[in-house]
């Protein structure tokens, strides 16, 4: 197990920037997000030229990529078209791990397994694994859900934010099923009533979720997934969280 930083930590800087910010604080690895709507990089830019984008991600530092964050603004047919070739671009940058949203509330189930069955089946010939990351107002806010959707979908795991559990609609549902399925980690400090709070000052027992991921062989990355709160220096509330996060490890 290892501590990574999401580079949606630092969203008012550029890729190049937020990765060296990174790399100075000592993070073993970063998590890029690649998102049409306000990502370090854009999907269309990968798309639309591989060599350029392959040197800004992977040849411009010498940090390990823990993980892409993937969210594609395309439908239909392009959307699993466009998915096909970041997956392609994940495997010549030695990523493995790809993250992306669950439907929102209401989309059908049959339709929400059917659509993440085609994404892992994609991944898989690339050598990737699709993980759902956990959000609040998503089919993935509910454990339970989760739970029956990797149970249906072959293949599929988790990026678990342990806040989502904390502060949610479902904060009085255990986690211990799902934690076999889990393939990456975001991490902040929570309470109940605040999703992010400074680093200490909230409720969110690491010790413990380390201890239930470490029971199913979880061995990969925590990512530190932080917004800038006002008032604070970011870059101490990263630092804290990683030397937190390291000790328990």
């Amino acid at each position: 197990m290892f501590v990574a930083v999401s580079l949606e930590s630092m969203p008012d800087l550029s890729i190049e920037d937020a990765v060296e910010i990174a790399d100075d604080l000592e993070f073993a690895a970063v998590e890029i997000d690649i998102h049409e709507d306000g990502g370090h990089i854009r999907p269309s830019e990968i798309l639309s030229n591989v060599d350029t984008a392959y040197h800004r991600i992977r040849l411009s530092h010498r940090m390990d990529i823990a993980s892409f964050s993937i969210q594609l603004q395309s439908t239909g047919d392009q959307h699993y078209e466009d998915f096909a070739e970041l997956c392609k671009f994940a495997k010549l940058c030695k990523v493995v791990t790809l993250t992306v949203p669950s439907a929102e509330l209401g989309t059908p189930f049959n339709e929400e397994v059917e659509h993440l069955q085609r994404l892992v089946d994609i991944a898989e010939t690339e050598g990737c694994r699709v993980a759902v990351r956990t959000q609040i107002g998503r089919l993935s806010e509910d454990p339970d859900t989760l739970m029956v959707l990797c149970d249906n979908v072959h293949g599929l795991g988790i990026t678990l934010d342990p806040s989502v559990f904390m502060c949610g609609p479902c904060s009085n549902k255990s986690l211990d099923r799902i934690m076999k399925y889990v393939f990456h980690v975001h991490l902040r400090d929570s309470k109940p009533d605040a999703f992010q709070v400074s680093v200490g000052q909230g409720d969110l027992d690491y010790a413990k979720l380390i201890g239930q991921l470490s029971h199913e062989k979880y061995d990969r990355a925590f990512s530190i997934h932080m917004s800038p709160i006002d008032g604070l220096d970011h870059r101490v509330e990263l630092r804290k969280l990683r030397r937190l996060t390291e000790s328990l490890l």
